[in-house]
């Protein structure tokens, strides 16, 4: 009974998450189905609430370029369609011609896939149930238009809060980051070659959660660049997008890190007293730089403990320690100036924090 509570919130939660974007889907088809059929007067304007839905589905992300994509597919699929559909007639083998340049012509001017499938679909229309040419096409192609104004024009007047996926996503992120330098300070700290494995193992798996969060910051730039109520989010979400790739590769340094700890544990090399402090000061600033961000202000906390970390990173760290500690050694140095980017710093600046080996 428990894990089936647990599965029923699970499930709520996602579609209070989504909400926002169903809402937008139900009213931005109304509404191109309304001035498509009453205002137009198309007789069948099925393309046009079909392209709103297409245009902003549940999930968000290049909508601008999404409703190109959509009015050039099916142009070129109404196109083909109808000029080759009047020459040959229809039946099987015209169907799979007619798709299959239409196909063709997609690909050769554009490699995105929603151009690809709305041209293929959009010259099955033709071929099967639109009569040749007469004024099928043009209105398509003015449904397919209408639809996807009308999603961009619903999206920017009634706007999810850019901010809100960022904080969610750049929280797991950051606190994936966070928890692999502690679990590898805990390894050195313990000599413990099984709990390094461990880290690695859950460092290696972080792949997704930087791809959802890059996913977020682009929805919110998005969100940001066309509803004008949003506008004032714009440097909030600067400070996240600022950090993107910082992170991304304080996130490779990390992976890098824990397994020259574990081919250093494993090798019975003996590790700096100092380092596992280190680790945890840089542990320390990430979490620092997670609160910072989701609230607002600049990273400046954050900043000074990572830049308090990379001084640290001196060669009196590498102690007696044999190749696999001075590549940790390194990469907590290369970790270091990732962090210091994140929050704003250049790499020239961060770089020269660093202490000369």
């Amino acid at each position: 009974m428990h894990r089936v509570r647990e599965e029923l919130s699970r499930r709520l939660l996602r579609l209070r998450r989504t909400a926002l974007p169903i809402l937008h889907s139900a009213i931005s088809a109304g509404i191109a189905w309304l001035i498509a059929a009453d205002l137009i007067g198309h007789a069948r304007p099925f393309f046009a609430p079909i392209a709103a839905v297409i245009c902003l589905g549940v999930s968000l992300g290049q909508r601008l370029r999404r409703v190109a994509e959509l009015v050039a597919g099916v142009s070129i699929g109404i196109g083909v369609g109808d000029l080759l559909i009047l020459q040959i007639g229809s039946g099987t083998w015209q169907i799979m011609l007619v798709v299959a340049l239409a196909l063709i012509t997609a690909v050769l001017l554009d490699s995105g896939t929603v151009i690809a499938m709305q041209a293929g679909s959009s010259a099955v229309l033709v071929a099967t149930l639109l009569p040749p040419g007469d004024s099928g096409g043009l209105d398509r192609m003015v449904d397919a238009l209408i639809g996807g104004l009308v999603a961009l024009a619903v999206a920017a007047l009634l706007p999810a809060n850019p901010l809100t996926v960022a904080h969610r996503q750049g929280k797991v992120l950051l606190g994936e980051l966070a928890a692999a330098l502690r679990a590898v300070a805990e390894a050195v700290t313990g000599r413990d070659p099984g709990q390094a494995a461990a880290a690695l193992s859950r460092a290696r798996k972080t792949t997704k959660a930087f791809e959802d969060f890059r996913t977020a910051l682009d929805t919110g730039a998005e969100i940001a660049r066309i509803a004008p109520i949003r506008w004032r989010r714009r440097a909030d979400l600067d400070n996240y997008l600022a950090a993107a790739v910082p992170l991304d590769h304080a996130m490779r340094n990390t992976r890098v890190l824990i397994r020259r700890a574990l081919a250093a544990l494993r090798d019975g090399e003996p590790a700096p007293a100092e380092l596992p402090a280190v680790l945890t000061k840089l542990a320390d600033a990430v979490d620092l730089l997670r609160a910072e961000l989701a609230a607002g202000d600049e990273p400046l906390a954050a900043r000074q403990l990572a830049l308090e970390a990379a001084k640290e990173a001196s060669v009196a760290l590498i102690g007696e320690g044999g190749f696999s500690v001075r590549v940790v050694v390194a990469q907590l140095r290369s970790l270091a100036v990732d962090l210091l980017q994140a929050t704003g710093v250049s790499r020239d600046d961060a770089i020269a924090a660093l202490p000369p080996l």
